[in-house]
């Protein structure tokens, strides 16, 4: 069974940095493509960044294009959002998922992690 870790998460005050970090077991970590969603107090989970198996790809929604960057290292198997000039918006459960990425808006994740709470204060 592949096994997804997130670490990282924590409090952080508005305009500060936090990077997240996802480790994969359990499957052949090279192959999946990659991706972070969240899911804020009281809000569906949404997408946040994407990135393909090959890292030829990345994708984000409009909101953190610019602050918010994803990137793995397969050596590792692990995938990492680095997410700088926060706000309290992003205030949210930060969840790492294992799937597929044909496109900016066509993905399907067949693996989720348990989640890191990443809050900004104000």
């Amino acid at each position: 069974q592949v096994q997804l870790v997130e670490s990282g998460g924590g409090l952080v005050q508005a305009g500060g940095s936090l990077r997240l970090s996802c480790a994969v077991s359990g499957g052949t970590f090279s192959s999946y493509g990659m991706g972070w969603f969240r899911q804020a107090p009281g809000k569906e989970r949404e997408f946040v960044a994407t990135i393909r198996s090959n890292s030829r790809n990345t994708y984000y929604r409009d909101s953190v294009k610019g602050r918010f960057t994803i990137s793995r290292d397969n050596a590792k198997n692990t995938v990492y959002l680095q997410m700088n000039s926060l706000k309290p918006e992003d205030t949210a459960v930060y969840y790492c998922a294992a799937g597929w990425i044909a496109g900016e808006r066509s993905y399907g994740m067949n693996y989720w992690g348990k989640g890191t709470l990443v809050t900004v204060s104000s």
